[in-house]
């Protein structure tokens, strides 16, 4: 009977401490409103590897609508998408949906009400050799897009390509023999996409878990995985200090280059860690061995603007200047050579520098810079194969010099 009691009066006075304790904690964090969390948890459209989770740029049009609007229209955000008919820039119409490669098959390009296919015959007999859907779409359509296939959870890129210059279908540059598809890695994808979990063992393959990519180079590419950042936004809409979100106010000057430089400064720098490992913010070098083309002849167009730029005299004595100073890359500038210009002529004013054209080019030399000083050239990487022909496709050099 006594033990009945004594276990009675333990499970009171633990039930009263208990109680005793919830409203102690209720009473101090009342208090002290620091320790509660000052964010809304954001159901995050992916999750980086270092556990930061990304709540999609459209999160982002609350508060930054007209900077949201302007980047939807870049080459950068385009540079990969769902296929479809808004983002597959080649035509399906009858006589312009073909291509033959090397008088051995025809490539047709079909559009059905299931989706996109590349389908290829033998010339010879007609025998279908595979027909394949477009699942994914890999370039802007500036100079042309590639498009990849999935089988399972792994993703190939497929033999036809697009090539805006000529308005046609060629093969994707690189694919010499006839195959129907080439494994799509996730170096590709770390310059074509804001994020994309790679499931392969090395982190390098080509499986993917199709719900944890995200398409273009949004937002969340230059600025992180912004899911707490936008809760804290909704939580405290009037704030005007921004909280958990890279600022690239307060980044060095190598760092600022180093956003860009992951993407443009050549495709031949080796990895010291898997892709997707590096965010805005880190130093490159320590995800990427430098690039092995040391010498300034040697650096192609297509691909390392970074080290271009790095070789010219105006990059050399302008300790500030980085890749922003002449892009903005919250707008599409393309084609807008007036902008530019200007740009060049805000440092080199005729009070300051001569252009030594002849006098029968002076008016245009004068306010036209980036002709003579940053010229199209060809480039030796992406040479293009259009029916028997190899092309090198140009691209204007970010080598500032006299040419």
């Amino acid at each position: 009977m006594h033990r009945y009691w004594r276990l009675r009066f333990l499970a009171k006075n633990l039930l009263l401490s208990a109680l005793l304790f919830c409203l102690l904690l209720i009473v101090y964090k009342c208090k002290n409103p620091e320790i509660a969390s000052d964010y809304y948890a954001i159901e995050p459209i992916a999750v980086h590897g270092n556990g930061g989770a990304f709540a999609g740029s459209a999160s982002c049009i609350a508060c930054h609508k007209d900077i949201y609007d302007t980047h939807v229209h870049t080459a950068h955000y385009k540079t990969s998408a769902l296929a479809d008919s808004s983002s597959i820039k080649g035509s399906f119409k009858t006589g312009e949906n073909t291509f033959t490669f090397n008088n051995r098959a025809v490539f047709t390009m079909i559009k059905t009400d299931s989706g996109f296919y590349q389908r290829a015959n033998f010339i010879h007999n007609q025998l279908e050799l595979f027909k394949l859907p477009s699942d994914i779409v890999f370039g802007s359509g500036t100079k042309g897009q590639s498009y990849l296939s999935w089988e399972d959870d792994k993703l190939f890129q497929l033999q036809a390509s697009y090539f805006t210059p000529e308005n046609r279908w060629m093969s994707s540059p690189g694919l010499e023999n006839l195959r129907a598809q080439r494994p799509v890695v996730a170096r590709c994808f770390e310059c074509h996409s804001t994020f994309a979990k790679n499931i392969t063992p090395n982190g390098r393959g080509n499986q993917y878990d199709k719900k944890n990519i995200i398409y273009g180079i949004d937002c969340e590419r230059c600025h992180g995985p912004a899911a707490k950042h936008v809760g804290y936004q909704q939580k405290n809409p009037k704030t005007r200090t921004a909280k958990y979100i890279l600022k690239y106010k307060e980044l060095s000057r190598q760092q600022r280059l180093d956003a860009c430089a992951l993407c443009h400064s050549g495709g031949n720098r080796a990895p010291k860690e898997p892709p997707f490992s590096f965010l805005v913010g880190d130093d490159l070098d320590k995800f990427y061995f430098p690039n092995e083309e040391d010498d300034e002849d040697t650096l192609d167009v297509h691909g390392n603007q970074y080290g271009l730029l790095a070789s010219s005299a105006c990059f050399k004595n302008s300790p500030q200047m980085d890749c922003t100073t002449c892009h903005n890359p919250h707008e599409n500038e393309r084609g807008e050579s007036e902008l530019f210009n200007l740009k060049c002529m805000s440092c080199h004013s005729q009070s300051t520098i001569s252009c030594k054209k002849e006098d029968t080019h002076a008016n245009t030399s004068m306010t036209d810079c980036i002709t003579c000083h940053m010229p199209l050239t060809p480039s030796k990487s992406m040479v293009i194969k259009v029916d028997s022909t190899k092309t090198a496709v140009k691209v204007r050099t970010h080598n500032i010099t006299i040419y």
